[in-house]
């Protein structure tokens, strides 16, 4: 078993073949990094509540649960050979798991990896937190830059902490969020947006819909059809950026994807057109019956990861198995005051998806803490 992407959708896949299986299987797990990231570790970070390493477990602890860890780039995929390339050795299987997310592309706006902070890298992390410290006046702008991105409600509520860390030490620098989609979070309809902007409203953190942006230069961003300064253009002492987010290249290159595209799948079966090829996660596209993309999320892919281990783990076995995703998920969005709202529900629901946004609580605080702390535990022990 070949699984390409050390992130929740990969070691969710390993964690459960494993554990259908145990030494059946022999599962190897290929990845640049050197240790798998909680992605909301990153904001706490940033504000300076909690360390990033608090988040991080080492993919290498994957070996207690028989997992073979191959640190590596991925030069490229045979799909229909169940086999990759990495850094010049070919490593074939019966069955093939891509699981490599998205790519953050800061290059494809002008001017945006000279002048912004790439808050969803963890190499950001450390100038963001030394930034928001530093900003006793002026403004903070958190720029979505493309969609669809990672964990949409993240920006949001990066902003709600960043204002909390700025009142508490008596900082008058104002916030401000826009996105190029036309509210917060499309996904909720009308009435959900209004709950996050009216937060947001609420906090003194302004909000701009339906922005997109053409280039970045130092102090400001040029909105897309200017030219020459405009009064709308808008202007920051620091800039927080949600890169554009792309399908890897070597996925687009294998055949798996189209230039610009997303891997399609069988939403049920995560299945590709290739047989014994699956996809799960941020590579992938999957159309809610809205005709909206399902959000990415790390919720999601940690859910298909188990359907793809349990039906791979029949197949395996000769038999058939009827394991399918429905869409099950949940996004957490901390509020301030040690509460958090949970974006959550059904996604893939017919004939519309069956999605709840809760009033804030501190119920739903923990509830992010245990779902941490029950997958990192799982997947990796009690190691760091």
């Amino acid at each position: 078993m070949l699984i390409l992407g050390g992130g929740f959708g990969g070691v969710s896949t390993a964690h459960h073949l494993h554990r259908l299986l145990g030494a059946e299987v022999d599962i190897t797990l290929v990845d640049r990094r050197t240790h798998f990231v909680m992605g909301f570790r990153k904001t706490m970070a940033v504000v300076g509540r909690e360390p990033l390493e608090t988040g991080m477990r080492p993919l290498e602890a994957l070996a207690s649960q028989g997992v073979r860890v191959v640190r590596g780039t991925i030069e490229s995929i045979d799909a229909a050979a169940h086999a990759a390339v990495v850094d010049g050795q070919r490593i074939e299987a019966d069955a093939l798991v891509v699981a490599l997310g998205a790519d953050l592309v800061p290059g494809a706006i002008p001017g945006l990896a000279e002048n912004a902070i790439n808050v969803y890298s963890t190499d950001g992390v450390g100038p963001a937190a030394d930034a928001l410290a530093s900003l006793q006046s002026g403004s903070l702008l958190i720029g979505i830059f493309g969609a669809p991105y990672k964990c949409p409600p993240a920006p949001y509520e990066l902003a709600i902490l960043c204002k909390d860390a700025l009142n508490a030490r008596g900082s008058s620098a104002s916030i401000t969020v826009f996105t190029p989609q036309p509210g917060s979070l499309p996904v909720l309809g009308q009435a959900g947006c209004d709950v996050i902007e009216g937060r947001l409203a609420g906090q003194g953190i302004g909000f701009r819909a339906s922005t997109k942006i053409e280039r970045v230069e130092a102090g400001r961003v040029v909105l897309a059809g200017g030219g020459l300064p405009l009064e709308d253009d808008i202007a920051f002492d620091v800039l927080f950026a949600v890169p554009p987010h792309r399908c890897p290249p070597v996925v687009v290159d294998a055949g798996l994807a189209q230039q610009g595209g997303w891997v399609k799948i069988n939403p049920r079966t995560l299945e590709t057109n290739h047989e014994d090829v699956y996809a799960i996660g941020d590579v992938t596209a999957v159309m809610m019956a809205t005709g909206q993309p399902m959000p990415k999320a790390g919720a999601f892919a940690d859910n298909e990861g188990r359907v793809v281990a349990e039906r791979l783990a029949a197949k395996f076995q000769g038999k058939t198995s009827d394991a399918q995703f429905d869409g099950t998920g949940a996004c957490f969005l901390e509020t301030g005051s040690g509460e958090a709202m949970v974006v959550r529900g059904t996604f893939l629901a017919e004939p519309a998806p069956d999605i709840e946004l809760t009033p804030p609580s501190k119920e739903h605080l923990e509830e992010k803490s245990v779902f941490e702390r029950e997958r990192l535990d799982a997947w990796f022990g009690t190691t760091r």
